[in-house]
């Protein structure tokens, strides 16, 4: 396991808010840690980089497809994206160099994954 890997687990998967999480490289454009079983098709990974580069406002309007799944934009700024459906939510977050998009269900509390990227922000890892 990855230092990015072990950080995800630490700060997202324990906290029992998210139930997967990916870090994705803005500039290599791919996914470059991910929790166990979480794939995220590259495709996706550049969906969600072209969500806050060039499609912001449409995301805020009309949503976004993740996995194959409609999500409804709750909340959208230049740094985070909140999504839900009716099975559970998505957040998408942006540093400088890397995006993390995590998954939690209906009951749980997207701020967590805010949170835990303060966290790895405060750690030299991450950008």
């Amino acid at each position: 396991m990855n230092q990015l890997q072990a950080l995800l687990n630490d700060s997202l998967i324990r906290t029992k808010h998210v139930e997967n999480a990916a870090i994705i490289d803005i500039k290599e454009r791919k996914v470059c840690a991910s929790t166990f079983g979480f794939n995220v098709p590259p495709e996706n990974a550049l969906s969600l980089i072209y969500a806050f580069y060039k499609n912001l406002l449409q995301v805020r309007r009309g949503g976004l497809c993740f996995k194959e799944k409609y999500y409804k934009c709750v909340r959208a700024d230049e740094h985070s994206i909140y999504l839900q459906n009716p099975e559970g939510g998505l957040i998408v977050v942006k540093t400088k160099t890397f995006i993390l998009v995590a998954t939690y269900r209906v009951d749980m509390y997207p701020s967590v994954c805010v949170e835990a990227v303060e966290k790895l922000g405060k750690r030299n890892t991450w950008s």
